[in-house]
């Protein structure tokens, strides 16, 4: 796993968005054994308190689950990697438009774009 960090927000829910993406784009599949929480934290470069936290919330979140001596896995729901692309689409989606109304874009501008864009007409 490449890990990437920056100021913005805790390290520990960076590393849940990191894994939210790797389970959303197949990185991971459902019912895939993630290493334990020692070599996550070495690899990550991060106190194993804030990958056992990290790791937690997913589970909490119903997007990993703990098979008693044997790990962690990603859960067999297979309808959480289509859950997870949806809620990263309309996170950009709501940052996009945010960011048009505030240089005064109209939809109809935006669809446009989006429509050159999308054909490469850019």
């Amino acid at each position: 796993m490449d890990w990437k960090f920056n100021n913005d927000s805790p390290i520990y829910q960076q590393i849940m968005e990191q894994i939210k993406a790797m389970i959303a784009t197949g990185t991971l599949k459902a019912g895939d054994k993630l290493p334990s929480v020692r070599e996550l934290a070495i690899e990550a470069e991060v106190n194993p308190n804030t990958m056992q936290k990290a790791l937690s919330e997913l589970e909490r979140e119903g997007l990993l689950c703990s098979k008693r001596t044997s790990g962690r896995y990603v859960s067999d729901n297979p309808a959480n990697a289509n859950i997870l692309q949806e809620e990263m689409m309309m996170e950009c989606i709501k940052i996009f438009i945010d960011t048009m109304k505030k240089l005064g874009y109209s939809m109809e501008d935006c669809i446009q774009f989006i429509e050159k864009y999308w054909n490469n007409d850019i």
